[in-house]
């Protein structure tokens, strides 16, 4: 879709096809979950749904929430959280989000899981204590953030806020996204599939009134009485959009998601007068963990320099190798800590072992001391229990003193990290699509990965900022708009 297309006018639509009040784009985890909202408030509602199905990338998902501040899960094995403690630990761990979205969302949050639970949404009442990037068991409960890395962890009191679908395997979001959609089929919201939005129409003043899409060959005009809501996804498989705003992506690096996530919503939203937040960042995974054990390594540059304190969540591990000389970076170890990664599908392979920290040095081309200067400081600190530079977390402190030593590669340009775009439309806690100045675009409301709401990149992203915003952020706009004077 072009990034240039412009709004139809309502008094150049031949005749419309169909009206309601509230016209869903998109039948993800945000559509679906605003059509319900809107429904049930008493709205007349129509989804509209570019290919030949539901579920969106939500169904192809792992299936974590990041939801917190106190839900019935949490509360029931005994973890301590609550709204201003969420709230603080996101604030300050993503980059210039809204914060009365963030405050909607932490507030909001133990109220969102009680509701997925009523729809259907399985979660087992099981808690993970250790550090993992996916549960593939139908383990409830597990720490999928920064809040444990410094300096998180003296701002909020850590929580474990990844509330995981009793789903087994890497796609359990399929438990998830089904069983809201049985909700759906239950509660008969109405959906067109195969049926692509072209574009917004709009009214006299400005406002979105419908929209047009093509259907069987042919252009239908769907009238939207009190409000449009987008949920199309990201634009991870717009080549053109990637290449405008993430030029730093590499040859090797790998789309998640599918491939309607072409940023058509944000294209749409941006032709009505929307602004956009957020446009460079994603989240990009490629982790060395597990095992966890590695975590005890250090991480350093093409300059023999540490860059981030290894115990961080992957995401933000892989923000700051992207920000590294060339996208180098090695994961070092010694004997002790030696363990081939696990998730042999990122392609970190293993460089080779020397037997002296000066001969791995210079086979890997380091400036000369660089390298044995940081694993000689390094190792000072571990033998005191104290990271100076980072701060790394106790558990995860020991000195890498035990030779041989070894070197993983996990340069982002030639390791595979898996990433999903994060910015998208500017909106607000009400999910109203805003313009550059701030104002709402009247009758446009978006969730989902098309629009901006907490993560901003991956440096501030938690396993479970896409199903968990997009979900409570979708149930706002369909409220929301139902809501709405009709016109």
């Amino acid at each position: 879709m072009s990034e240039h297309i412009a709004p139809l006018a309502a008094d150049t639509v031949p005749a419309w096809d169909e009206t309601v009040d509230v016209v869903v784009v998109g039948y993800g985890i945000a559509g679906a979950s605003a059509a319900l909202e809107a429904q049930r408030a008493g709205a007349e509602v129509l989804v509209v749904e570019g290919t030949s199905g539901p579920g969106g990338a939500s169904i192809t998902s792992s299936g974590i929430f990041y939801l917190g501040g106190g839900t019935a899960l949490q509360r029931e094995l005994g973890h301590e959280d609550d709204p201003e403690t969420m709230y603080r630990f996101l604030l300050a761990s993503s980059s210039t989000p809204d914060a009365a979205i963030v405050r909607a969302y932490c507030s909001g949050s133990p109220a969102h899981f009680d509701w997925l639970e009523a729809q259907g949404v399985p979660f087992e009442r099981s808690y993970f204590g250790g550090k993992s990037v996916i549960l593939t068991d139908t383990t409830g409960l597990f720490s999928t953030g920064n809040e444990k890395v410094w300096p998180y962890r003296e701002i909020a009191r850590p929580a474990p806020r990844g509330h995981k679908v009793a789903g087994q395997g890497e796609h359990a979001g399929a438990v998830a996204m089904n069983a809201i959609l049985a909700t759906c089929r239950a509660e008969q919201v109405p959906a067109m599939v195969d049926t692509r939005v072209s574009a917004l129409v709009t009214g006299d003043e400005g406002g979105v009134v419908g929209v047009r899409a093509r259907r069987d060959g042919s252009d239908v005009y769907l009238r939207a009485r009190r409000g449009v809501v987008l949920g199309t996804g990201g634009f991870t498989f717009n080549p053109a959009m990637l290449a405008e705003h993430v030029p730093q992506l590499a040859a090797t690096s790998e789309p998640l998601g599918i491939p309607s996530n072409d940023g058509s919503g944000i294209v749409l939203g941006m032709s009505a007068g929307a602004g956009t937040h957020g446009m460079g960042g994603i989240i990009a995974t490629g982790s060395f963990y597990p095992p966890s054990g590695l975590i005890r390594g250090i991480l350093v540059n093409q300059r023999g320099e540490r860059f981030v304190a290894e115990d961080s969540y992957h995401g933000r591990t892989a923000a700051f190798i992207m920000e590294q000389p060339d996208q180098k970076a090695y994961l070092i170890v010694d004997a002790e800590t030696f363990a081939y990664p696990k998730i042999t599908s990122h392609r970190h392979s293993l460089v080779d072992g020397w037997e002296t920290v000066e001969e791995m040095e210079q086979a890997l081309a380091m400036p000369a001391g660089a390298l044995v200067t940081t694993l000689s400081t390094y190792n000072e600190c571990a033998e005191r229990g104290e990271d100076v530079q980072f701060l790394k977390h106790p558990d995860w402190l020991v000195p890498l003193t035990n030779g041989p030593w070894a070197a993983f590669d996990l340069s982002f340009t030639t390791s595979s990290y898996l990433f999903m775009t994060l910015g998208g439309l500017r909106t607000n806690a009400d999910a109203q699509v805003l313009t550059p100045q701030g104002h709402p675009v009247v009758g446009l409301y978006a969730a989902g990965a098309c629009a901006s709401t907490i993560a901003q990149d991956g440096k501030g992203y938690a396993s479970g900022l896409s199903l968990g915003p997009g979900s409570f952020f979708g149930r706002i706009a369909g409220c929301h708009a139902a809501r709405r004077r009709a016109v």
